[in-house]
């Protein structure tokens, strides 16, 4: 059974930085597109950010500029760098793994990152 699994969220004051990190197993990493979701308490789920296996890269607006995706194959882990982060960015965070042009396949349980002075 594929599973992602996710790291590194927490508290940060506003302005601060967090790196995420999803650790994929069970999962023929090289072929997927990875990616990661948010989801902010009562709002839909939203795209933040993705990977292809060639590591071309695709941001929400709303995060360009501040966030970054970056993967490594040979450990079957995608990062998420968040710089200058505001409350608005405060949402569960989500992994996912999907088959190129297609949507997310797989999930991970989710990281929380809360951005509050």
């Amino acid at each position: 059974q594929v599973q992602l699994v996710e790291s590194g969220g927490g508290l940060v004051q506003p302005g601060g930085s967090l790196r995420l990190s999803c650790a994929a197993s069970r999962i023929i990493f090289n072929i997927y597109t990875m990616g990661w979701y948010r989801q902010a308490p009562g709002q839909q789920r939203e795209l933040v950010a993705t990977a292809t296996s060639g590591s071309s890269t695709n941001y929400a607006d709303s995060v360009k500029g501040r966030f970054t995706i970056s993967r490594d194959n040979a450990k079957s882990t995608v990062y998420l760098q968040m710089n200058s982060l505001q409350p608005d960015d405060t949402a569960v965070y989500f992994c996912t793994a999907g088959l190129p042009n297609q949507l997310p396949r797989y999930w991970g349980q989710g990281t929380q990152v809360t951005v509050s002075s």
